[in-house]
């Protein structure tokens, strides 16, 4: 977005916006997103399927680490390990009952 510069209300602007390459893998992406989860809506349970997004906080401190070189605490990993347990709690209950 950084690369878009300031933005103008022309006709320009949006033909700009309509060849940007990374604008365009970011919307296949959310398609993509979108249907993965519609898809997921319709073979699972909510109430199991919805948690199962928190996973996205894992790649969220690695994004951190890795592309932003932010300094990630313990107790941050702490959380997100917790997080993450109940992930696997529910899930694993959930394949209990299939």
């Amino acid at each position: 977005m950084n690369r878009m510069g300031a933005f103008r209300f022309t006709g320009a602007f949006f033909m700009e916006l309509l060849v940007n390459w990374w604008l365009l893998a970011s919307g296949l992406c959310m398609v993509a997103a979108t249907l993965l989860w519609l898809y997921i809506l319709r073979h699972f349970e909510f109430s199991a399927a919805y948690p199962m997004t928190s996973i996205s906080y894992i790649f969220g401190m690695l994004a951190a680490i890795l592309i932003f070189h932010e300094a990630v605490t313990p107790l941050r990993w702490i959380g997100v390990a917790l997080i993450m347990l109940g992930v696997v709690l529910i899930g694993i209950e959930t394949n209990a009952k299939i």
